[in-house]
């Protein structure tokens, strides 16, 4: 049974969790299992499950916990028995206390439950809808183009040099959403954790940078 370190990663929209979990992926070679890419994944498949995951996702509609569980024992399989594999990162899971219920018994089955660690992106209210209502999309690559220093002058995607546009749900109405859903589902397994006394609280009202060395020392 191989020692790998598991790095949870939570945070409202808008703080940025995609960018750093690639910055630790290349910092640490780490892999990534979050729930929405085991998913489209698996909707892939022609099979009775992946058409009916298909259905639940194309209808907007949550696929039920149990059946990510069962995804994620799957690539948890996966990940043991790959040598070279030395950790990877949770990202868009778990979205609510039972989820993280179900993903600590995961973790505990294969005896990484020691080595978690829980990382949570705090930005304020404010912070978090300036930077949704304000940042945008390359209409080319998808590639997000946060409202930061850096960024927020960008006249083109810095990454293919395509057009930037707003995003469609990135509305006064669809940010009320999504906070809404944040506060009601994420926030409760942020407490979970606090419970348990496992979480790294960082700054996210930060440069890309900083929060990302922030955590880089409390993962030490």
């Amino acid at each position: 049974m191989q020692n790998k370190k598991v790095i949870i990663l939570l945070g409202p929209p808008g703080s940025g969790k995609g960018t750093q979990v690639r910055l630790l992926q290349e910092k640490f070679s780490f892999d990534c299992i979050g729930s929405g890419k085991i998913l489209r994944a698996r909707a892939k498949t022609k099979d009775f499950t992946g058409k009916k995951i298909a259905q639940y996702v194309d209808k907007g509609l949550r696929v039920p916990t149990p059946i990510i569980f069962n995804m994620w024992m799957n690539r948890m399989a996966e990940i043991e028995k790959d040598t070279k594999n030395k950790g990877f990162i949770i990202d868009g899971s778990p979205r609510e206390v039972f989820e993280a219920e179900m993903l600590g018994m995961a973790l505990e089955w294969y005896v990484w439950d020691k080595t978690k660690k829980v990382v949570y992106l705090k930005l304020s209210e404010k912070e978090i809808k300036q930077r949704l209502l304000n940042r945008r999309m390359c209409q080319k690559c998808g590639r997000l183009i946060p409202y930061l220093v850096g960024f927020k002058d960008l006249k083109k995607c810095d990454k293919c040099g395509g057009s930037l546009i707003k995003r469609a749900d990135d509305t006064e109405e669809g940010v009320k959403e999504r906070l809404a859903w944040f506060k009601r589902e994420v926030l409760p397994v942020v407490s979970y954790y606090k419970k348990k006394g496992k979480v790294i609280e960082i700054n996210g009202n930060q440069s890309i940078k900083k929060v990302f060395n922030d955590i880089l020392k409390e993962l030490k």
